[in-house]
């Protein structure tokens, strides 16, 4: 989004000291972060940094969910029968998110498209998301939300003072109503319905209070019953786009002690623009059976070549789509190394060079259209899967993923 990240420099430049701003409730407090349990549901949310083994006795719980179903549908699942899963996992990028729609439709039309067992999302991923994990019946719906979006359905610009008097450049109110259309009782239902069944839907956003990387469990969220859960559904799926400083930051109530505290959540990719499992799972631990995961990175993964005015807004501007642009090239070389550290069968699409139509602004129909075409023909050819990213292209095939340093960890 250059443009808006131009705008975000601007107001950087001119905010120097706030007179005021929105008001919050205290944030949780350091010591009791892990503590805090939005609705009260104890697996309503996982820090990716440190849950591990919380995570891993959630997708425990989600095999027996799995088996349980197996039997009741009269079958007899064993260790060695067990049926392949299949994971899918969506990246952030804004309005080329019409990408993994066009992809997630044409894939449908070629009747191979798999059921997944756990989908993953983080900013227009996280949107994308449900749609992809509830199936092809809510394909339609899925085409709908990235072929008609326009700017004022996403946002409504407040104007330079924002920078000194609120929370951010943009309202995306209009964002919301988009969500509540979509996002309503009949889709949390339904998620939770194949919550039940064994498959998990991950949101990603991230804590701004304790700068800490968010996964949350939105099937169990789905089943708790409480009634407040399809609000904060919808806040999650807001927060996990909210881009720092360009979109409001979405704030979520906990409670702890008896006391009532507010947690800042923006855009997951402020950590992460995609994720798979965090690297601290070993998925072989956990599932001993066939696993392929699928990655739609909604960007392109070639350098964006473009002459850089000696301008200070032109060069600040350049340089944060840069820093992007290599933190989601790093987000798809950890997936793969994860899969391959865990014998994970491993499948990535991408926004190629062959795309060429111009962007003259954000979320101009006619860009995302043709986008969603593009990744409509790629995936009803079948020619979006590549086995590895590009930067390895023609690299040894005996790369060794245990000696490549993943997230701090070799």
């Amino acid at each position: 989004m250059p443009r808006l990240i131009a705008l975000l420099v601007v107001a950087l430049m001119m905010a120097t000291t706030a007179c005021s701003h929105p008001d919050r409730l205290p944030a949780v407090p350091r010591a009791d972060t892990a503590r805090a349990q939005p609705l009260g549901i104890a697996n309503a949310r996982f820090f990716a940094d440190s849950d591990s083994g919380l995570m891993v006795q959630e997708a425990t719980r989600a095999l027996d969910r799995e088996l349980e179903a197996l039997r009741a549908e009269g079958k007899n699942p064993t260790p060695a029968n067990l049926p392949p899963v299949y994971y899918l996992a969506v990246s952030g990028g804004g309005d080329n998110g019409a990408f993994g729609a066009g992809v997630m439709n044409g894939w449908t039309a070629t009747g191979t498209r798999p059921e997944f067992k756990m989908v993953t999302g983080v900013s227009t991923g996280a949107l994308i998301a449900p749609f992809a994990f509830l199936g092809p019946d809510y394909d339609a719906a899925l085409k709908e939300v990235y072929t008609t979006m326009t700017p004022d359905k996403v946002f409504r610009v407040r104007g330079l003072t924002a920078a000194l008097f609120n929370d951010a450049m943009a309202d995306t109110s209009p964002l919301a109503d988009v969500i509540a259309k979509y996002a309503d009782e009949q889709m949390l239902a339904a998620i939770a319905r194949e919550y039940q069944e064994g498959r998990l839907l991950l949101i990603g956003t991230t804590d701004l209070d304790a700068q800490r990387p968010v996964i949350w469990n939105i099937g169990a969220i789905a089943a708790s019953g409480k009634p407040e859960a399809l609000q904060l559904f919808r806040k999650i799926l807001r927060a996990s786009a909210a881009i720092p400083g360009l979109f409001q930051p979405v704030m979520i109530d906990v409670e702890l002690d008896g006391r009532k505290y507010q947690e800042m959540h923006v855009d997951g990719g402020a950590i992460a623009q995609l994720f798979l499992y965090p690297p601290g799972i070993e998925a072989g631990r956990v599932l001993k059976r066939k696993r392929t995961a699928y990655v739609i990175r909604n960007a392109r993964l070639d350098p964006d070549w473009n002459m850089s005015e000696r301008q200070t807004l032109s060069i600040a501007g350049r340089a944060i789509n840069t820093m992007l642009a290599a933190s989601g090239q790093n987000d798809v070389m950890r997936t793969y190394f994860i899969s391959q550290r865990d014998g994970v069968d491993y499948n990535l699409a991408y926004i190629g060079a062959d795309f060429t139509v111009e962007k003259k602004g954000e979320f101009e129909q006619a860009y995302m259209q043709a986008l969603y075409d593009y990744g409509y023909r790629q995936a009803r050819a079948g020619t979006e899967w590549h086995k590895r990213p590009p930067t390895l292209e023609g690299a040894p095939t005996s790369i060794n993923p245990s000696a490549i340093v993943v997230s701090g960890r070799r």
